[in-house]
């Protein structure tokens, strides 16, 4: 990359409403977020970036041990034969499926896949382990990366070949207790993505066709990017006995009958964190929401030389205060001027700059800036605590709104097909619109707008409308978009 994209520059050079595939590739590598490797599609999670997505692995690893699921690690390696045992799955991975075939200079027996999910690998265990009703549910969990090869343009976050995620992988007697599972692991993904991320999404089931390999029915929650486009988020698949039957995960029940059990997988992935840069930076950089940054306060003294020590003294004793309850970084750095550092940790979405000048020491002040909206507020140093809470409370709240305010605003409705071409090619965004629930209907947008659907929202609304496409009578209503 050369001086003409300007990204050997400081800043961020271009607006985000003006190139919003530039503005964040240069958001994420000038605020040392992410960094490239030699390797295309894989990246170094940087320290700001690794501790946003602990945050989110925390606070939702915490909800899943509360409701009774146990974490375990299956290993990366995949013998092929495994994965010929459920064909639909296996087909769907096909195409982005990496092989080991050799060792040193010896070539395997068998390949072994590099896990684009690891299903297979852990059902030939649950196999084993389940005999009885006494051993279900079984409710296991495990934090890991997988690999998936196939595509052409890789994006941070967003579309890359290494990502990290949660794979759940639940297993019960029968299909209500299975079925029930599906709205406690979706709201356990809504709560992190509201209450940490400062994300809303829409939450809904997945088409005939979208949904994943091997399950029966796919939920998901959707977002939609500042460029009109849609991401799929976290998702629940509801997999019914398809893979039991292909893996003989059977019990005997209190009957003493052999039953074939039901299963659920479900997973959120660090794709979210492309979600999150991408939703609330602005042309500054990052704004990271507070209980994902990884430094929360960062404390900018401004030196005087009549009141140096004042100064020093007044910056050493804001640090001690709120070291305790925060993340914070004292910036004391030689050599770069105020200015400078104020633009380097607005890049950076540190959510609170706390300014400390000879008058503020004298005055026993300090100056609080809210990185999302620049606003400044003066406090008592020996408040700052206080202030500092309600602050990072504030700027979270904030962001949620305006996330909500985006998204909300990027949903329009349709009732005819020439008003759904016309939104989807001026405006973008998510189109509401009824389907008769054919997938030849489904198959023909897709084919002559790009659009497909990226689910079916929970929350439906009686009409009498008619299909989009086709006019035949719509039996849903249902979410189309561009989509990543």
């Amino acid at each position: 990359m050369g001086k003409e994209d300007g990204r050997d520059q400081k800043g961020v050079t271009v607006k985000k409403s003006e190139n919003f595939s530039e503005w964040y590739i240069q958001a994420l590598t000038k605020s040392e977020f992410i960094d490239y490797t030699d390797v295309s599609g894989c990246f170094v999670f940087m320290p700001a970036a690794y501790a946003a997505w602990q945050a989110v692995t925390e606070a939702v690893d915490s909800r899943f041990k509360a409701d009774g699921i146990e974490d375990v690690y299956f290993p990366l390696l995949i013998p092929e034969k495994l994965l010929l045992k459920e064909k639909e799955h296996f087909e769907g991975f096909v195409p982005e499926v990496a092989w080991v075939t050799q060792s040193g200079s010896t070539k395997l027996e068998e390949r072994l896949a590099i896990r684009p999910t690891s299903e297979v690998l852990m059902y030939k265990s649950y196999s084993r382990w389940i005999r009885s009703w006494r051993d279900l549910p079984l409710r296991f969990n495990q934090w890991n990366n997988v690999v998936r090869w196939e595509f052409k343009h890789p994006t941070p976050f967003i579309r890359t070949r290494e990502f990290l995620w949660n794979e759940g992988h639940s297993v019960f007697a029968t299909e209500k207790e299975a079925e029930a599972e599906r709205d406690v692991i979706l709201k356990i993904y809504q709560d992190v993505l509201r209450d940490y991320l400062a994300l809303p999404g829409i939450a809904g089931t997945k088409s005939r066709k979208e949904t994943f390999p091997g399950a029966v029915n796919s939920y998901s929650i959707e977002h939609v990017m500042p460029d009109g486009w849609a991401l799929q988020g976290p998702d629940f698949h509801s997999d019914g006995q398809n893979f039991a039957k292909a893996f003989e995960i059977k019990f005997l029940d209190k009957d003493g009958n052999s039953q074939y059990a039901f299963q659920n997988t479900y997973a959120i992935t660090t794709r979210e964190l492309g979600v999150m840069v991408a939703v609330h930076g602005d042309d500054k950089g990052l704004i990271l929401p507070p209980k994902l940054a990884y430094i929360q306060v960062v404390i900018v003294p401004i030196y005087r030389k009549e009141a140096v020590e004042a100064v020093r003294k007044a910056v050493e004793e804001a640090y001690r205060l709120l070291k305790r309850n925060y993340r914070v970084r004292l910036d004391d750095r030689e050599g770069y001027s105020p200015g400078f550092k104020f633009s380097e940790w607005e890049l950076r979405g540190v959510p609170i700059r706390i300014e400390i000048g000879p008058r503020d020491a004298g005055n026993g002040k300090v100056i609080i800036v809210r990185r999302d909206t620049g606003e400044k507020r003066e406090t008592n140093a020996a408040d700052a605590d206080k202030a500092v809470a309600e602050t990072l409370e504030l700027i979270h709240n904030e962001l949620y709104k305006r996330a909500e305010t985006m998204l909300k605003s990027s949903v329009h409705a349709a009732d005819g097909y020439d008003a759904f071409k016309k939104i989807l090619f001026e405006k973008g965004g998510i189109i509401h619109a009824p389907w008769c629930g054919d997938q030849a209907c489904e198959d023909k947008i897709k084919e002559e707008t790009g659009a497909k659907i990226t689910n079916i929202p929970f929350e439906q609304e009686k009409n009498a409308a008619k299909c989009i496409y086709c006019g035949k009578e719509a039996k849903e209503a249902a979410n189309f978009a561009k989509s990543y």
